[in-house]
């Protein structure tokens, strides 16, 4: 069972802060996500604390959970927002985050993503090609401007993660590769449109030993002082995110501080602003997926199975990743049983948990899939015709709709006969 001070029984029902996950169901549905307001609050507390001693800006990583609440909730904290695409950066503004609190990002702009982001003011680009430097330079020339731009650097730092969630590693698609920097301050200085304000990296996601980012802040350093030789005005150095957040009880995660206590010392002389962009570690823990069990069944071998109303269109990491989530029973159970957590979806990778120890529900009973936060609503679909689900936040007693629940007439509304 997965600790939380904000989802916890209380007279045998699982509860989010002081609400009923089971009164919630009753009154939204399910499938339903459900957010404490006050783990939001206390994840980005711990963080900041952290790194107190450090000269630094906290960039929520958007693509973790682009919902306005959850955005809006970290902006009022003082956070600003890493963004990676148009509907992004749209989603950052609409959520009351000031354009120059937030960092454009991504592999693949395209030209009219280059455009709004210049035209809306943001703090900088963060540029991973050659090609993309002399398009930015092109297009910020077109609109009159000289644009801010971080260079992100591929350190080539291979982290021990999933390897679909590790990013600086030479062999990926993120970056510019350490050793075409002389090439890229060789081009910067005939770009009359770009200004270099940053260094930027992330080497992946879910990464527990804080050495691979002693490792990678060595080469990022270097490259400061290179530019800085140059006569580059360095201003940002961003550090990235990628900081681990607990899942499995059975592997809890490094806590923040032991991070701090390697970064600061490394930073803090540099005199120059220091960026992250925790993204998942601000978010994971905040919400579950709330789900009805439809069926229990089990086949000839005596394998369980509790068939449920959520499945990979709400939450696709254990298909994708094969990710572990906790699932626990909304109403506690002495007794439990083994099976595996399954969706509808007309897919065998459609499931949540394998063999997993979990408390004896019966049908129609609730589940509660735990740690659901980052990387859950936001990868969703409409495969097999399914409707997006309702999220709600609560914040102690009180339980605010932050997302609608899709209709059947909003799956057709754009397409014509």
């Amino acid at each position: 069972m997965l600790d939380s001070n904000f989802f916890r029984y209380t007279a045998a029902k699982l509860h989010c802060d002081k609400v009923s996950l089971e009164e919630l169901a009753a009154t939204f549905g399910t499938p339903l996500f459900v957010t404490s307001r006050r783990s939001l609050i206390e994840s980005c507390q711990t963080f900041e604390h952290a790194f107190k001693e450090l000269p630094h800006f906290t960039c929520y990583s958007v693509k973790a959970n682009f919902n306005l609440a959850v955005i809006g909730t970290l902006a009022e904290l003082g956070c600003g927002c890493d963004v990676n695409s148009a509907g992004e950066l749209y989603r950052a503004l609409q959520a009351g985050v000031a354009a120059e609190k937030i960092i454009f990002a991504g592999v693949g702009k395209r030209a009219d993503e280059i455009v709004y982001a210049l035209e809306s003011g943001v703090l900088m680009l963060k540029a991973e090609s050659l090609s993309e430097l002399q398009a930015i330079n092109r297009i910020a020339g077109e609109l009159g401007q000289r644009a801010a731009v971080a260079i992100r650097i591929n350190p080539n730092v291979t982290a021990e993660t999933h390897p679909y969630i590790t990013t600086g590693d030479s062999k990926e698609k993120f970056g510019i590769d350490e050793a075409e920097l002389p090439e890229v301050f060789s081009l910067l200085a005939s770009l009359p449109h770009i200004k270099l304000v940053g260094l930027d990296m992330h080497i992946g996601s879910q990464i527990f030993d804080p050495e691979y980012y002693v490792a990678a802040t060595m080469k990022l350093l270097a490259m400061f002082k290179a530019s800085r030789a140059l006569g580059f005005a360095i201003e940002f150095l961003d550090i990235g995110g990628g900081f681990p957040v607990t899942y499995d009880p059975l592997k809890p995660a490094t806590p923040i501080e032991q991070f701090a206590e390697k970064l600061i010392p490394m930073l803090q002389p540099l005199g120059v602003k220091v960026i992250f962009e925790p993204g998942r570690y601000l978010v994971a823990n905040a919400s579950v997926l709330l789900t009805r069990i439809l069926y229990k069944k089990s086949n000839h071998t005596k394998k369980q199975f509790f068939v449920v109303d959520a499945g990979m269109t709400e939450l696709i990491r254990p298909a994708l990743y094969q990710s572990h989530h906790e699932v626990q029973s909304v109403t506690f159970h002495e007794e439990s049983i083994v099976a595996d957590v399954v969706g509808p979806i007309c897919e065998s990778s459609d499931f949540f948990a394998r063999q997993r120890s979990i408390g004896a529900a019966e049908e129609g009973e609730l589940l509660a899939v735990m740690s659901s936060g980052a990387y859950a609503a936001v990868m969703g679909s409409n495969y097999n015709g399914r409707l997006r689900p309702a999220e709600v936040m609560v914040d102690g007693s009180e339980v605010r709709l932050i997302r609608k629940r899709e209709t059947l007439e909003q799956l057709v509304q754009n397409e014509l006969l």
